[in-house]
């Protein structure tokens, strides 16, 4: 079988990774990919908004199925164009993908169903939106309404960071078109977790839980990002708020979905916090997290191209899926400059000193290979992964690997993880006492 995967950040290369090792997989090619990819499958140039490019390109490289990596070509419909000329792809449709194309329609499409989620109002001109603010308790949450790579949210403490982050949105537009309309709504307290999930429409597979770091800094200071590192480790959920996620969030999202004519197919992230209440849905995001994904293909025991064929068929919910009970800790380096305007080509050392570690690998984001150096070429550059039998271990593992890696300005939180390791033991449950979880089929399918 010959794959196609599309994209060039750290989640790309993790899924390139993993399925380099599948049974399934005859050719690979990652498009437009980066320097650690490229080790890993043949890279194609490619422009991820061209839609129309995407697919001939598909076509001449005779993909039998292609996996879109990052949400940019999903929200502009890449799978739509793919199902009109009948080629396999795994993601949703331009309509389904609204789910995290709009801030605004996310969210209304929450209170429709009656998925639980924070207060809100949404707001279209900037006097609007300051009178909303003052109906709102501080600290409160601004949210552009489209695409922000991440850093279209701002959680203001007071009136004059919510003022300015409003300015920032709908008057400077530091975020083009994204910010023009935007939404405010209460800051929940608790744990934010990311509960990620595979679904054919009628089965779905839930992946092991993570927990993102989305601050810049230790502590969860300073602005937001894409993320600077996750962990995945099943004590952070117990079974009761496993089934109660799949059960009050995951069902009637995908029927609310169905209901509204456009039923889900592909990666489904749900942004969650575990309040004292219960569940709440912060956000959607319609692809595997990214650093998410490194973590949780890590932990994976099972062959990937089996998974998504099975999806692709329509027979996930007849799948078997094995995990590693493991551990596993991602820490993202990035550039100096990180996340307003990075500082590139810098040459990165170390980088083979880590590959002789057990049980930790580098998976490249922002690199590039120029003149046999290899350089920084984003914001976010590597992430670090490693998986050991214990969550300290697998911590200690992966600053291990850190550092060894140095290039200028090169930036990271020193604490992905140190949350877990200080949450109190009654509110987790144990892996040994865990029953597998699998794929299953929905209610009523």
């Amino acid at each position: 079988m010959k794959l196609l995967v599309l994209g060039s950040g750290g989640r790309e290369h993790a899924l390139a990774w993993k399925l380099h090792e599948s049974q399934k997989m005859d050719e690979l090619y990652c498009a437009p990919g980066n320097a650690g990819i490229a080790q890993e499958a043949e890279c194609r140039a490619v422009d991820l908004t061209d839609t129309k490019g995407i697919v001939e390109l598909a076509k001449n490289l005779r993909a039998d199925l292609t996996i879109a990596g990052p949400e940019a070509p999903l929200v502009a419909g890449v799978v739509d164009e793919f199902e009109r000329e009948g080629l396999g792809i795994i993601g949703p449709s331009k309509a389904a993908a609204r789910l995290e194309g709009s801030k605004i329609f996310a969210k209304e499409f929450m209170r429709r169903h009656n998925i639980p989620t924070a207060r809100f109002e949404v707001a279209e001109s900037y006097e609007n939106a300051l009178k909303a603010l003052s109906r709102f308790s501080l600290p409160v949450v601004i949210k552009a309404d489209g695409l922000a790579a991440g850093k279209g949210v701002r959680i203001a403490s007071d009136h004059t960071e919510a003022a300015q982050a409003l300015d920032d949105f709908m008057l400077q537009k530091t975020l083009g078109d994204a910010g023009e309309r935007v939404v405010i709504e209460e800051c929940l307290s608790g744990e934010e977790t990311s509960f990620i999930i595979l679904t054919d429409g009628r089965g779905i597979l839930p992946l092991v839980p993570t927990q993102d770091h989305k601050a810049l800094l230790d502590g969860d200071q300073g602005p937001n990002t894409g993320g600077m590192g996750a962990y995945s480790d099943d004590s952070l959920l117990s079974e009761l708020q496993h089934d109660e996620i799949i059960r009050s969030i995951v069902a009637p999202t995908l029927a609310g979905m169905e209901m509204e004519g456009a039923r889900y197919r592909g990666f489904l992230y749900f942004g969650l916090m575990m309040t004292v209440a219960g569940p709440m849905m912060l956000e959607y995001n319609v692809r595997l997290g990214d650093p998410e994904a490194q973590p949780i293909l890590m932990r994976l025991r099972s062959d990937l191209g089996d998974l998504l064929m099975a999806m692709r068929e329509g027979n996930l919910a007849t799948v078997d899926v094995h995990w590693s009970p493991n551990p596993a800790v991602c820490v993202v380096l990035a550039s100096k400059g990180y996340p307003g305007k990075p500082e590139i080509d810098k040459p990165i050392t170390g980088y083979e000193a880590v590959e002789t570690l057990g049980g930790v690998k580098i998976f490249h984001a922002g690199t590039k290979l120029q003149d046999h150096l290899l350089l920084t070429s984003g914001g976010r550059v590597m992430g670090v992964t490693a998986t050991a039998q214990d969550l300290p271990s697998a911590i200690q593992r992966a600053y291990a690997g850190v550092s060894k890696l140095q290039f200028e300005g090169m930036q990271y939180r020193r604490d992905i993880g140190a949350k877990a390791q200080a949450r109190a033991p009654n509110t987790v449950m144990s892996r040994q006492t865990r029953s597998p979880r699998g794929a299953r089929q929905l209610p009523g399918k």
